[in-house]
Formats: C-alpha cells, structure tokens, sequence
C-alpha cells in the first residue's frame, strides 16, 4: 500500500511543484529534515535527545510553509527545468539558502550528538544547532516575504 501512497503523492508533487528548480528546492529541504531526523535515531543522552527533537519539531513546521512558496511560485512562473525565473531569483536563493542551511543543521546534530556522548546536555554543539536552525527559519521567512509580502 505505501508503494501506490507513494506514486499517488509523486503525481501531486508534478502537478502542484512541477519538475523543475520548485520542486527541487522542495525535495532539497525535505531531505536536508529526512537527514535531520535520521541523525535523532542514534542519540543515547536523553537530554541531548529531547534539545535535538525539539528543534526538529519547529524545523519539520517549516516543511509546509516552504511547499506554499515553491507551489505558489510554480504557479506564478512555471518550471520544468533548471532555469531560475528571472522574476523569482531571489525567492529561490532564498529557498536554496534554507534548504542548504537544514543540511548543515543536521550535520551540526550530527556532531552534537558526538559530543553530547561526552559531555551531555552542557554540549556547546547544541547550541551551533540552535543558531542554525534560526538561520533556517530566517531564510525560509525571507522567501515567504518575497513571495507573498510582509502579511506572512
């Protein structure tokens, strides 16, 4: 069953993101969370645990509002390619931005986690993830405002 799930929701991507640069800064980001929270499955601290899940709680909230600007975007200026739209360049370095700085957060988690085998929750690596994960945040904040204005 999850094999048609899966096919089901791969036509709805083409259809909503397209197959060109908005769907692949939203696969890009979906991986960068799928990459963070592998990273969760071998932390042993329980405290070191709960900081790490925490933080991928408020970025998998990101998941969403992300696939709002690259649909919309799609929307506006159809891509089916690895052309950038002229219009939305920013919007895209922004959403690359984003997507790229989850991948460095989850490889912040991942050192985290190694240092939190040592020195648990005082681990300064938490706190790398934290900044990061901000960072985050702010890049996928800077692609809804230039997308939809500064109402979101």
């Amino acid at each position: 069953m999850a094999l048609f799930a899966a096919a089901r929701q791969g036509r709805k991507d083409d259809a909503e993101l397209g197959t060109g640069v908005w769907r692949r800064a939203h696969d890009r980001f979906r991986r960068g969370l799928d990459r963070y929270h592998q990273i969760l499955e071998g932390v042993e601290d329980d405290a070191v645990y709960n900081e790490l899940a925490g933080i991928a709680n408020g970025l998998a909230q990101l998941l969403p509002r992300v696939r709002e600007c690259c649909v919309a975007a799609q929307t506006q200026h159809p891509s089916d390619g690895l052309d950038i739209p002229g219009a939305l360049l920013q919007v895209h370095r922004a959403l690359s931005r984003a997507g790229n700085a989850l991948a460095t957060t989850a490889e912040a988690a991942a050192m985290a986690r190694l240092d939190g085998e040592r020195w648990g929750i005082a681990s300064a690596g938490l706190e790398n993830v934290r900044r990061r994960a901000e960072v985050v945040a702010e890049d996928v904040s800077e692609a809804e405002r230039l997308l939809f204005g500064s109402g979101q």
